[in-house]
């Protein structure tokens, strides 16, 4: 069995192949590079990483079984005292100026799934050439019949090699500098947040109430198999946010995934307010309320609504595939305003380059307390606005077996269609799937998923129904195109949903 990173580290069932002898030997290949890392750059002193984890089944032991290995290697390790956010993990990596860092998650996959993420001493995603690497001292130790070295977890913390520790000042701090509390505490809001069992569990109430919130939290307990969801912040998994929402009085809904690196929010009214609207909402703030500027950043999967922001304010803007290490590679490089993803992973500038899903809902909080209006009336004034809505967008997903992406993506190219939903496509881009580009400024975008086996179709348009019709069509496509991959090995694909 092959190791392999994807779009952000490593997934896969737990007790299938997430098990404590594959974890054992990830992090041993963590450690070795580590260690070669540090020693390529000259440091005389022992390495240090820190390890967070989520609130998946055997996450903390997943996390301690990490720190032994690590520790087995002369590594000390900052292992959070409980589970903790990803972007607190992050944080904590400049905080304690570490060498690298190791996230215990699968995110906002299903319960099923247990994942380990690699962060760099920056405190975002490692590089993918160092992902590549670990999968090579991996696969290298397997093939030698290497075991990994371990020390036990009670002899590593009483030498002190492993340091349990509270990862929640240090990161508040950094949020203060980011959010003006003084401004919420002045507009006495209500607020419902939804941790969705998550990580973001007692952090995000915790940071609000201390900004002087009412915060009424939402599926806040520990459950390990997330009552069956899919830890995911959109609209489909928000069903008792939005009940909430709309059977009481509150300013504001917010929604954290698994490890509290997404954001989702909901409006006084009960709807869903995606990712595309929170990134285009911010953005708008950042420059207008503000004052602040810089480059926008989005993935190739996020609204046209940025691009048109971008336009409006003289702002540089740049497409990346999906993953945020991509939007990382430029937060390391230039100021940028705001950098996100259609999945809620955002940051914005000043942070370390990290989704941050606490940090957009206290951003979101701080518009809707310093604009004295609701995200209905924001939203409005922004999608009317005619240099950047009318705006609808939707995404279905759909298993499949697996199949190479690039024979797919080079099926779709060779033949791409001339029109979609009545509309010229003015454009292809291959940069990740393929996304076709209208002359009416709408797209459709066929992408298989990077940490999952489904095809992901997306579009956006005007309106829901050309939404609807560009989403047929790409099932369509999509379908026809799989279905002869498939058939060259005998096999046909699970038909799309059209």
């Amino acid at each position: 069995m092959a190791i392999t990173f994807g779009t952000d580290g490593w997934r896969a069932v737990i007790s299938d192949e997430f098990t404590f002898a594959n974890v054992r030997h990830v992090a041993q290949a963590i450690a070795e590079k580590t260690l070669a890392d540090v020693a390529t750059a000259g440091r005389d002193r022992k390495p240090t990483v820190v390890v967070g984890f989520d609130t998946r089944f055997l996450s903390d032991r997943y996390a301690m079984a990490m720190a032994e290995v690590l520790a087995g290697n002369g590594i000390t390790v900052w292992l959070t005292q409980s589970d903790a956010p990803t972007p607190v993990t992050s944080y904590a990596i400049v905080d304690k100026q570490a060498d690298a860092g190791v996230m215990i998650t699968a995110s906002h996959n299903p319960p099923r799934y247990n994942g380990i993420k690699l962060k760099a001493a920056f405190g975002g995603s490692a590089s993918p050439a160092d992902c590549k690497e670990v999968e090579r001292r991996i696969a290298g130790n397997l093939a030698a019949g290497r075991e990994p070295l371990l020390l036990e977890s009670d002899v590593a913390l009483g030498e002190g090699l492993i340091t349990r520790f509270n990862p929640l000042p240090a990161y508040e701090a950094q949020v203060r500098r980011l959010v003006n509390f003084d401004a919420i505490r002045s507009a006495h809001l209500n607020v419902a947040v939804d941790a969705m069992y998550g990580t973001g569990r007692i952090y995000l109430r915790k940071l609000l109430e201390e900004a002087g919130c009412a915060v009424t939290e939402l599926r806040g307990e520990m459950n390990p198999g997330f009552n069956g969801i899919h830890p995911e912040p959109i609209a489909r998994h928000l069903q008792p946010l939005i009940d909430e929402m709309a059977a009481a009085h509150y300013h504001i809904g917010l929604a954290t995934d698994g490890d509290a690196d997404r954001i989702g929010a909901v409006d006084p009214t009960g709807r869903f307010i995606d990712p595309h609207r929170i990134m285009a909402l911010i953005v708008e703030y950042l420059v207008q309320s503000r004052g602040q500027r810089g480059s926008v950043v989005k993935t190739v999967s996020s609204t046209q609504m940025l691009n048109r922001l971008a336009a409006r304010y003289n702002l540089p803007i740049h497409e990346t595939p999906v993953g945020f290490n991509h939007i990382c590679d430029y937060m390391r490089k230039e100021a940028v305003l705001l950098g996100g993803e259609e999945s809620g992973g955002i940051s914005v500038l000043g942070h370390i380059p990290e989704g941050d899903g606490l940090l957009m809902g206290l951003l979101l909080t701080e518009m809707v307390a310093v604009r004295g209006k609701s995200l209905v009336e924001l939203l409005g004034e922004l999608t009317d606005a005619p240099d950047v809505g009318p705006f609808a967008y939707a995404r279905t997903d759909q298993p499949v077996r697996p199949f190479n992406k690039s024979e797919l993506v080079a099926g779709l190219m060779a033949a791409p269609p001339t029109t979609l939903a009545g509309v010229r496509v003015a454009h292809i881009n291959n940069m990740d799937g393929v996304k076709y580009i209208l002359e009416d400024n709408g797209w459709l975008l066929i992408r298989p998923s990077g940490t999952e086996p489904v095809l992901r179709i997306y579009a956006e348009s005007h309106d829901d129904a050309a939404v609807a019709l560009l989403l047929s069509e790409g099932a369509a496509l999509a379908t026809s195109q799989i279905d002869r991959l498939y058939a060259a090995n005998g096999t046909r694909a699970v038909t799309l949903t059209r």
